[in-house]
């Protein structure tokens, strides 16, 4: 259930990892946004705790330099920005040591909730929890947010959730995903729920299949040391792609509350067909960028990045064929994909309907005749395909699209994924967050996967930065008479 504690008028905003990477480029951006449109309680202060012996000044004028950088240019206000400025508060703190968290129980007002962000590696997130309690700087009022990867496997994933419930109730934690954040995310909800059109045909018998693409332009950067260590699969699909997938599949919730939504999520992530490791070799594709070209730039190769290994093996691409073992969706096909340095920023969901029974019209392409495209980034639509008669004498068929262009198409301002998350986690709203069993059911499904790779031995397959991943990508997408988005 939503947390039904009504919020104090002040709360301190604690984000560990204040002067990082995750902070600068997203969190104090979307805070800052969120003080401009006054969606920010007007009682909170925004507590950035790191390792660097700076005082207050020497924070702001850090924030000053590098934030900035990272807020789109018209929205940001001179005025606004400098009364988002007074809210700031640094601590220096070694998150390890015990002994600094009296300094942060110092800082921090009294009889404030207390929001604590843990911007850092997940191996930190027990160590904070731990001290905070220490310190007597948890109550029934406060909240923790945890980033992901959230573990490594599953039975680090239950050691961090078990360590964390020691201090924090399962209603106090709130386990961020921001693709959970994103409008289109959110949207898709309302086009399956609140629309009377979609729910009879969202079913194996009319739904050919579904893809589900996560894929990036860039390369690992600065994250290599973390990502070597991670991989695609961890990094992404256990996560962001699961979490897509279980949205599209669901069953429609009783009720919007948090967990009516998340029980629905689990049953999708239990009902996933497990993978042997023959199912792993013959519906999974690992692979690793090479050098190329991206948007018409030179791109290294993955074992050229600084801080990666020579011989590392490490998966920047995966691409996968997975079942769910209901009714609803029995013999439908999903395949999920994500990696690094691929052709372009592109994030969708496509549902291919089933094909026409049988067809009146000799000259209709081979193409899929109806699709549904669900695009979350860089733009937001979404498009129905359908086949029209081309203008002329004759009865010839072309393809058309009924486009849904929802940036234009809604007025008003469309928050950041992290500006939302951030005012949820404030108000005490759970429904975007995942569960701990949702994370652990996810952990179970996606540890076989891992566990085949290891067992089968076989390098990552080699794919040129800039392309859309391995071909065998496509020839899985073949077997079942499909293909991804870009090659229709």
């Amino acid at each position: 259930m939503e947390t039904t504690t009504p919020p104090s008028d002040t709360l301190d905003l604690v984000i560990f990892g204040g002067a990082g990477d995750l902070s600068v480029r997203k969190l104090l951006p979307a805070l800052y946004m969120a003080h401009l449109h006054k969606t920010l309680p007007e009682g909170t202060r925004i507590v950035a705790l790191g390792r660097h012996a700076w005082d207050r000044a020497a924070f702001t004028a850090f924030v000053d330099d590098k934030v900035r950088g990272f807020i789109h240019t018209p929205e940001f206000d001179a005025t606004a920005w400098a009364r988002f400025i007074e809210r700031l508060v640094y601590v220096s703190l070694d998150a390890t040591d015990a002994k600094g968290y009296a300094a942060l129980g110092a800082a921090l007002q009294t009889g404030a909730d207390r929001v604590y962000y843990l911007a850092t590696a997940p191996t930190l997130f027990t160590t904070i929890c731990a001290h905070l309690h220490g310190a007597g700087l948890v109550n029934a009022r406060s909240r923790v947010v945890l980033e992901k990867p959230l573990g490594h496997d599953l039975a680090s994933a239950r050691a961090i959730n078990d360590e964390v419930a020691k201090y924090f109730s399962e209603s106090q934690t709130f386990r961020i995903d921001h693709y959970l954040g994103k409008e289109t995310v959110q949207n898709l909800m309302v086009l399956r729920f609140g629309n009377a059109i979609f729910e009879p045909l969202w079913r194996n018998q009319s739904i050919k299949s579904v893809q589900i693409t996560v894929a990036e332009s860039v390369g690992v950067g600065s994250r290599a040391g973390f990502y070597d260590g991670t991989g695609a699969l961890r990094d992404m699909v256990q996560n962001h792609l699961l979490q897509l997938l279980c949205i599209v599949a669901m069953e429609p919730p009783v009720s919007l509350d948090p967990d009516a939504v998340r029980d629905e999520k689990l049953k999708v992530l239990r009902s996933l067909r497990p993978m042997t490791v023959a199912d792993v070799a013959r519906d999974t594709v690992r692979g690793q960028y090479t050098a190329g070209n991206v948007g018409g730039e030179r791109a290294v190769g993955y074992l050229q990045e600084d801080n990666v290994p020579a011989t590392s093996e490490t998966e920047t691409f995966v691409a996968l064929r997975a079942h769910i073992n209901n009714w609803r969706w029995a013999n439908v096909p999903f395949f999920l994909r994500t990696g690094k340095r691929m052709a372009e920023r592109l994030s969708e969901i496509v549902i291919e309907f089933a094909p026409l029974p049988y067809s009146l019209f000799p000259d209709t392409p081979r193409q899929p005749v109806n699709r549904l495209l669900i695009r979350l980034q860089p733009e937001e639509h979404v498009q129905l395909q359908m086949m029209a008669k081309q203008p002329g004498s004759g009865m010839k068929l072309r393809p058309v699209s009924l486009d849904l262009d929802l940036q234009s198409a809604m007025t008003g301002r469309r928050a950041e994924a992290y500006e939302r998350l951030l005012i949820d986690v404030i108000k005490g709203r759970l429904t975007h967050f995942m569960r701990r069993d949702e994370l652990e059911a996810a952990w179970s499904w996606a540890e076989p996967v891992l566990d085949g790779w290891k067992s089968l031995g076989e390098k990552p397959r080699p794919y040129a930065a800039g392309s859309w991943g391995p071909a065998a990508s496509s020839a899985l997408m073949a077997r079942e008479d499909s293909t991804w988005s870009e090659e229709t």
